[in-house]
């Protein structure tokens, strides 16, 4: 016990031990390999992409849907985020447990595409909810599944760069979305057939990424697994291991000292992000109208500059991999916290040269880039330490609760703001006001409280990493009720919000 802690207070010996052996291989499976991330990395750039169709074309949907302002936050919300909820843990579970991670991937990408086309010839509110519920419901492990994908694929001096890659689809689904907005803008295409379109692309890649994809081996965990001594404890029948594994599996989540610090960390910082991607755009638009141009341009900066960004952190991350493991955390609160700065001076922009529009708009796309900038270092080498931390045989579900809380943290964005601009005229100056003040409050305020839980976080990941857990049977009551007091509130939040939005409008 005295050496582990020894660990826990040098954190330069511990990490050198997580450097796994180099693996040879030959041309013909680096190909492979290289194809296969790049495929994941398709196949998440298109689940991202009806998000961006929602945020740029808001006025449109709003006004051919003939929806309120609460309605569109459902939708922009609660609408994918409880479907997620609802089948993330448990089919990322099956998953695992079946060992067919391609096998998931691929039936769910289907699914969630044919929704996407359902959305695209929906007529009204409750059409098109009902399909992005389901759309919801197919996307829910396509996140888990390629990050757990990914990490068997490469070797842990990639690891970071090609989590990083993956990332890259969200950025290039937004610098696509700007310049088919702006195209479809300029020839008074509607919005329903981008949602078409991507859905048709869709079906195609499930059946490429089932084609091409196959189940890599998994690797040994980087820390101390107890849950493989638990799964290989003598025969038993299949109901069994499934209840021994998810009993295991959950244990260890639980037994962690960061997990859940870092969730709800990284749970505030989409939160930031989700109204950042759903409201910035159209209000950016509205307060630089003569500017045609606008949406291509923002689009251009966020694809750029944000893949650039993401891509450069896990590059950073992976340099530091044997000296300072915990470096994407560093990146991600301090990142944020000076990005917060320069998303004030978006929003302000306008105000900044006296609301002239040809001048404020050099300064928005100056501010821009740096928010960008320093602002999107994190998601793949975030994910890349947070899959460190959790056993091989189960990281999937791991992944899967992770992702499955902050998308209900998140999803409460949309819904809290169409709430609060219900009584506004989507086209009114007071709705403009309204909007801008939001953006310069929640956006830095979400940042600054992770920056601030991502910091703490940092002596418990190299504490689990030690491979300093809770001892198994010694959870004090204590945290067992915080977890149950947080499920009941998240729970409570998500229902209030849901039912309230579909009651007010």
């Amino acid at each position: 016990m005295e050496e582990k802690r020894r660990a826990v207070t040098e954190p330069a010996e511990e990490v050198t031990s997580f450097t796994y052996p180099p693996r040879k291989r030959s041309t013909a499976a680096f190909l492979h390999v290289s194809l296969s991330v790049f495929l994941l990395f398709l196949n998440f750039f298109l689940a991202q992409y009806d998000k961006f169709v929602l945020s740029y074309f808001q006025a449109d949907v709003l006004r051919t849907l003939n929806l309120s302002p609460s309605q569109y936050g459902i939708l922009s919300g609660y609408a994918t985020g409880i479907g997620y909820a609802l089948l993330a843990i448990p089919v990322a579970f099956v998953a695992d447990y079946t060992q067919a991670r391609v096998w998931v991937l691929s039936i769910a990408t289907l699914f969630w595409s044919l929704c996407v086309v359902f959305q695209g010839l929906s007529e009204n509110f409750w059409q098109i909810l009902l399909a992005r519920i389901a759309m919801g419901i197919g996307q829910a492990p396509a996140e888990a599944l390629s990050v757990s994908l990914i990490s068997d694929l490469v070797s842990l001096r990639w690891i970071f760069v090609a989590e990083s890659a993956l990332y890259v689809g969200v950025y290039v689904g937004e610098a696509v979305s700007g310049q088919i907005a702006t195209a479809f803008i300029k020839t008074n295409t509607p919005w329903t057939t981008a949602l078409k379109a991507i859905g048709i692309v869709g079906v195609v890649m499930a059946f490429i990424i089932r084609l091409v994809l196959r189940e890599p081996p998994r690797r040994s965990a980087i820390v101390s697994d107890r849950v493989e001594e638990v799964l290989h404890q003598g025969p038993r029948s299949k109901f069994a291991s499934a209840k021994i594994q998810f009993t295991a599996s959950l244990g260890h989540i639980l037994r962690l000292h960061s997990f859940w610090l870092l969730t709800l960390s990284a749970g505030a910082r989409q939160f930031s992000g989700n109204v950042f991607g759903y409201y910035m755009p159209s209000y950016l638009s509205s307060i630089y109208p003569s500017q045609v141009n606008l949406y291509s341009r923002y689009g251009i900066i966020v694809g750029v500059v944000g893949s650039f960004a993401v891509v450069a952190g896990g590059l950073i991350s992976s340099y530091f991999t044997n000296r300072n493991i915990v470096m994407p955390l560093y990146l991600t609160a301090i990142g944020g916290m000076l990005s917060s700065i320069f998303v004030v001076l978006m929003v302000t922009s306008r105000d900044i040269v006296g609301g002239n529009e040809s001048k404020g708009v050099g300064i928005l796309y100056g501010v821009m880039s740096i928010a960008y900038l320093t602002a999107e270092l994190w998601l793949g080498a975030f994910a890349s330490l947070l899959v460190l931390l959790l056993p091989a045989r189960t990281k999937t579900f791991g992944l899967a609760i992770y992702s499955c809380t902050i998308v209900l943290i998140y999803s409460s964005a949309p819904q809290i703001i169409g709430l609060a601009l219900r009584d506004y005229d989507v086209e009114s100056e007071s709705y403009i006001q309204k909007t801008k003040v939001i953006l310069a409050v929640l956006i830095p305020v979400g940042y600054w409280v992770a920056g601030v839980g991502f910091l703490i976080a940092i002596k418990k990941v190299r504490m689990d990493l030690a491979g300093d857990f809770i001892p198994p049977g010694q959870m004090s009551s204590k945290r067992k009720m915080g977890f149950g007091v947080f499920a009941a509130v998240l729970g409570s939040l998500v229902v209030a919000l849901f039912v309230t939005s579909l009651v007010v409008r």
